[in-house]
C-alpha cells in the first residue's frame, strides 16, 4: 500500500481554491503511484469556518464543490478528504466529516466523534458527534478513519481522559489493519513532540501503522504547523512532511519506507517559523499586500520588523520613526540602522509638533493638575494616528509591537501602540522575544544592532524611563506570568516556584487581572504558547474574582 500524504494551507471559505490545490494534489500522488492520498481535516472548507456553518450558502456551496471535485479527481486513486457535512435530516447542526473518494465517487462518509471544546475549540457549537466509526477496505485492508480529537483520547497515554469514549479503540475492535487520522492541530509550543509521543503510543498500543496528517498554515489567530507523518506498528517514524510548508510525502506504512523531509527541530526557531508564516497568511488571506511598523529602535519592532520582511518580502515593508520628546539619539539611529540592514523602506515623522499642539489645547483643561501617565499615552496615541494615517493612505496593514509580558500587565496603550491589524508577537514572552530576534540575525544576515540586544528596554515616554522601574526583570516577570496565565497557579505556589515574594507575585497578578478590558480590544495576535490572549481565553471583564 503506497500512501501520499498530501499537507495543503486551505484558506477559511475558498471552497473552489480549496478544492483545485487538492486536485493538484491529487495528481501529483497519482502520479507518483500513490494509491490513496489523504488530505487535513475540513481542508475544503478550511479550519476553523466558526459561524461560516451557519450560512445555508456556505453548506450548499460545500456540497457542490465537493461533489465537483469527486469528479474531476483522477480515477486511479483513492482520496480522504475533510468537510462540513450535513444530516439527513433537517436542522441547523452540520457533522465534522471526512469523505473517502474514488472513481468520481463518494464511496464512505466518517464523521468526527469527540468534539473538542476549550481552549481556542469550540466544536460542540457547530457540530453535531458522530455516531459509531466504521472501517473501509482498501488495497485489501480494514482501514480506520479518524478526525483529530478522535485519536486524543488514548486511556493508556492520559491520566485523566476528557471523554469515556475512545473511537480508535472501537475501530481497532472491529478489525483495523491501519489507522489513518486527519487534522487541523494547530501550532503551541512542546505540541509537535507531544503528537508524535501520543501516536508513537497508539501505533504501539495496537499493533498498527498509524498516518497522521495535519493541516498547515494560518487563519487568524491560529497557526497550524504541518508537520505529518506516518508511523510503522511499532511507533517508528517512517515518514514526515516538512513543519509550517506545504508538502506531499510518499510513504508504505506496511513495509516501513518512506521520505523523510526537513522539519524544524528547535522550539525557538518553529516559534519564528510560525510566526512568519502566521503573518503571510494573515496577510495574504485578508488582501493585503504591505505592512507598516512603527519602528522605535527596540527589540520589539525590531523582530516584527524581521519577521515581516520573510513573511511578505522586504518591498512591502514600511518602517516608520516617530520620535518623541523623550525619544534617545540611539533610539533613532537603531532603527534607522535596522531598516537598512533589512533594505525597507524608512519615514522618520517627528510627533513633537503634535505633541506640544495638544498639550496646549488640553492645558486649560488640565490646570492645576500634575503630570502623569495622561501625557505619555498621548505620545503614544499620536504614533497610532500617525500610522492609521499612513494605513488609511497607502493601503497597508498596520503590524503592531507589543509582546505578551507587557499585553499582560497593561503596559500597552489603547488607540496608541495597540492600534494595528496584526500583533504579531502578542504571545510572545519578553524574554523568548530575544531569544527568536537571534534567530532573525543568524537567517537575515544580522538586521537587529547589538546596541538593540544590550540597552535596557524602555517606552521612552518620560525622561530616563526603564520598564524596570515598574516591573521586575523580565525573566522573573515571564516565569510569573507563565505559571498563572498558563498554569492558573496562585500566588503562593508561584512564588514558591520561582523564589520570589509572594507580594510581587501577587501585584503582577493584580495588573493581569485589571487590564483584561485592553486585551479585549487588542488587534488579533498570533498564538505560539499554550495559552494565548485571544479565543482561547474568555474571561469577564466586570468581575470581581481576585487571587489577593
Amino acid at each position: 500500500m503506497r500512501l501520499a500524504l498530501g499537507q495543503i494551507n486551505p484558506t477559511v471559505g475558498d471552497l473552489r481554491g480549496n478544492a483545485a490545490k487538492m486536485l493538484e494534489y491529487a495528481n501529483r500522488a497519482a502520479e507518483g503511484n500513490a494509491s490513496l492520498v489523504v488530505f487535513p481535516e475540513l481542508s475544503l472548507n478550511g479550519y476553523p469556518p466558526r459561524d461560516l456553518v451557519e450560512k445555508p450558502s456556505f453548506l450548499a456551496r460545500t456540497e457542490e464543490v465537493l461533489l465537483d471535485f469527486a469528479a474531476k479527481a483522477p480515477k486511479n486513486i483513492t482520496i480522504i478528504t475533510g468537510y462540513v457535512g450535513r444530516p439527513e435530516q433537517t436542522g441547523r447542526r452540520v457533522y465534522n466529516s471526512a469523505a473517502v473518494i474514488r472513481d468520481g465517487q463518494i464511496l464512505f462518509h466518517q464523521n468526527k466523534v469527540l468534539l473538542p471544546t476549550y481552549d481556542v475549540f469550540d466544536e460542540a457549537r457547530y457540530f453535531l458527534p458522530g455516531e459509531q466509526g466504521r472501517l473501509f477496505e482498501l488495497d485489501g485492508k480494514q482501514v480506520a478513519l479518524t478526525i483529530c480529537e478522535d485519536a486524543w483520547n488514548d486511556r493508556t497515554f492520559w491520566k485523566n481522559r476528557l471523554y469515556k469514549r475512545d473511537p480508535v479503540e472501537e475501530l481497532f475492535e472491529q478489525g483495523a489493519e491501519i489507522h489513518v487520522c486527519i487534522n487541523a492541530s494547530p501550532f503551541s509550543m512542546g505540541k509537535r513532540d507531544m503528537r508524535r509521543r501520543l501516536y508513537r503510543a497508539t501505533a504501539r498500543r495496537f499493533e498498527i501503522p498509524v498516518v497522521y496528517v495535519n493541516q498547515v498554515g494560518g487563519n487568524d489567530q491560529l497557526v497550524f504547523d504541518g508537520s505529518s507523518f506516518a508511523m510503522d506498528a511499532s511507533g517508528n517514524v517512517i515518514a514526515q512532511a516538512k513543519s509550517f510548508e506545504e508538502d506531499l510525502v510518499f510513504c508504505e506504512p506496511f513495509a516501513g519506507t518512506g521520505e523523510q523531509n526537513w522539519s524544524c527541530p528547535e522550539e525557538a526557531e518553529a516559534v519564528y517559523e510560525a510566526l512568519v508564516l502566521g503573518t503571510r497568511d494573515y496577510i495574504r488571506k485578508c488582501g493585503f499586500r504591505k505592512v507598516l511598523i512603527g519602528l522605535s529602535g527596540g527589540i520589539d519592532s525590531s523582530i516584527v520588523a524581521s519577521i515581516a520582511v520573510e513573511a511578505v518580502g522586504k518591498e512591502n515593508v514600511i518602517g516608520v520613526g516617530m520620535p518623541g520628546p523623550y525619544s534617545s539619539d540611539h533610539s533613532v539611529k537603531d532603527a534607522r540602522d535596522m531598516a537598512e540592514r533589512l533594505g525597507i523602506r524608512f519615514e522618520l515623522i517627528s510627533i513633537n509638533a503634535g505633541y506640544q499642539a495638544i498639550n496646549d489645547t488640553l492645558a486649560p483643561v488640565f490646570a492645576g493638575a500634575k503630570q502623569d501617565v495622561t501625557e505619555e499615552n498621548l505620545q503614544s496615541r499620536l504614533r497610532g494616528v500617525t500610522l492609521m494615517a499612513l494605513s488609511n493612505k497607502w493601503g497597508a496593514l498596520v503590524l503592531t509591537t507589543g509582546n505578551k509580558s507587557e499585553l499582560a500587565v497593561g503596559y500597552c496603550t489603547l488607540y496608541g501602540d495597540m492600534c494595528g491589524g496584526l500583533a504579531v508577537i502578542s504571545d510572545v514572552p519578553k524574554t523568548l522575544v530575544y531569544d527568536i530576534s537571534r534567530i532573525a540575525n543568524r537567517r537575515l544576515g544580522n538586521p537587529i544592532p547589538e546596541n538593540v540586544f544590550v540597552k535596557p528596554p524602555s517606552a521612552e515616554l518620560r525622561p530616563d524611563q526603564k520598564d524596570t522601574d515598574s516591573l521586575p526583570e523580565y525573566p522573573v516577570l515571564d516565569a510569573i506570568l507563565e505559571g498563572y496565565i498558563e498554569h492558573y497557579k496562585t500566588p503562593q505556589e508561584i512564588a514558591d516556584d520561582i523564589r520570589q515574594p509572594v507580594a510581587l507575585v501577587r501585584d503582577i497578578i493584580n495588573k493581569v487581572d485589571r487590564n483584561e478590558y485592553k486585551r479585549q480590544q487588542a488587534a488579533p495576535g498570533l498564538r505560539v504558547t499554550s495559552k494565548a490572549f485571544g479565543i482561547g481565553r474568555r474571561f469577564p471583564i466586570a468581575q470581581r474574582f481576585s487571587e489577593q
